[in-house]
């Protein structure tokens, strides 16, 4: 709310708080004018946008996944769909960006972008989404992502709902409708942001599905150019990788996983004979690690990495919802467990019930008769 030749003027920064209306001393405004007002922004907003992080010149597979899922959200809407990408040396990306479905990519190619920094990045951003105004911005649910968007979100003075499993469009009120794990992961909550532009939402890495790739594919490229005097008001000088336990969740194609029905860490010696014999990686639920048993790198789940494999076995999962958000999109999923009502068998492919220290030599017994 800002004074105008003395008369009250709602601006784009209005959350409807309706603290106005209490100190009004004329009584003049009612929550509906206000949010009249500020509703223009989802007259004028139009387009479905997709920042494209980039880590050392290369997309990580969250922008495939997000330009898939925008597409078809911007097919619902019948708007066009963007792809957002900063950095330094990095126009060479917008090929790519445009053979994954963007029709238009905004390309911000300059030095002071080389290293990933809060601040700069934030304002390159929430200028863009001012000049153009998109209705919908989505990004991946990473560090980089759960760093930024947020400053954006803030900046652009809208909601942003975070670690997205579901998306989809309400057509007939322009609304974007998103899934994500509420209440500690206990149930799924759908939220909307009615009246604020652009509705934000990061979402989780192997969760949406790619679109089809389109080799050679052309659309508009936009250059975008920084201030001369536009800086960010800290530096990074130096990026050091941490060294540490290395293990490549995401991109495995079979994931064998373990959970507290093992019995104890040397479970996860079974766990791991299965992954080696199928050519797959371990993982494990939060429980498992909590415990102690394995380390936080193995970790599937809402606080965890979220995977998307060929083939996926749970032994000894029981599947609370926090895990199942997490690997709920693997194509085949194979469950063992004595509890014949575990929520794992609830979104299994083949379920067994039964002790995981029987069945799982009888598994591998069964797999290397089958090899020779």
């Amino acid at each position: 709310m800002s004074l105008v030749d003395d008369k009250a003027q709602v601006s784009e920064a209005c959350t409807l708080c309706g603290t106005c209306l209490e100190v009004c001393p004329e009584g003049a405004l009612s929550l509906e004018e206000v949010a009249r007002a500020v509703d223009e922004r989802a007259a004028f907003s139009r387009g479905v946008w997709v920042f494209a992080e980039q880590r050392d010149g290369l997309l990580p597979e969250v922008v495939a996944e997000l330009l898939g899922q925008g597409g078809r959200l911007a097919a619902d809407l019948g708007v066009e769909l963007s792809a957002v990408l900063l950095g330094h040396e990095v126009a060479g990306l917008a090929g790519e960006l445009f053979a994954l479905g963007a029709e238009t990519v905004y390309v911000a190619d300059d030095p002071r972008l080389q290293y990933f920094n809060d601040d700069i990045y934030a304002e390159v951003l929430a200028r863009l989404i001012a000049e153009h105004k998109p209705e919908v911005l989505l990004a991946g649910a990473t560090a980089l992502g759960r760093s930024l968007i947020p400053r954006v979100a803030t900046a652009a003075a809208t909601g942003l709902t975070a670690d997205c499993t579901g998306l989809a469009i309400d057509k007939q009120r322009r609304l974007l409708l998103q899934t994500r794990p509420a209440f500690g992961g206990n149930i799924m909550a759908t939220i909307i942001c009615p009246l604020a532009r652009p509705q934000m939402a990061t979402v989780q890495p192997r969760v949406m599905k790619k679109g089809q790739r389109q080799e050679g594919a052309a659309g508009r490229l936009v250059t975008v150019e920084l201030a001369p005097d536009q800086a960010a008001a800290t530096q990074v000088l130096e990026v050091v990788r941490a060294v540490g336990e290395q293990v490549n969740l995401s991109a495995a194609e079979v994931v064998v996983v373990g959970g507290r029905g093992l019995g104890g860490p040397e479970g996860f010696d079974l766990v791991r004979e299965m992954a080696e014999a199928l050519g797959g990686v371990v993982g494990a639920t939060r429980g498992a690690v909590d415990l102690g048993w394995i380390g936080h790198a193995h970790q599937v789940g809402q606080t965890g990495r979220t995977i998307g494999p060929k083939l996926y076995i749970g032994l000894g999962v029981s599947g609370a919802v926090q895990h199942l958000v997490g690997m709920q999109s693997s194509e085949v999923i194979v469950a063992v467990n004595t509890d014949a009502c575990a929520p794992i068998f609830q979104v299994a492919t083949y379920g067994i019930v039964g002790d995981l220290h029987e069945v799982a030599p009888a598994m591998l017994a069964r797999l290397k008769e089958l090899r020779g």
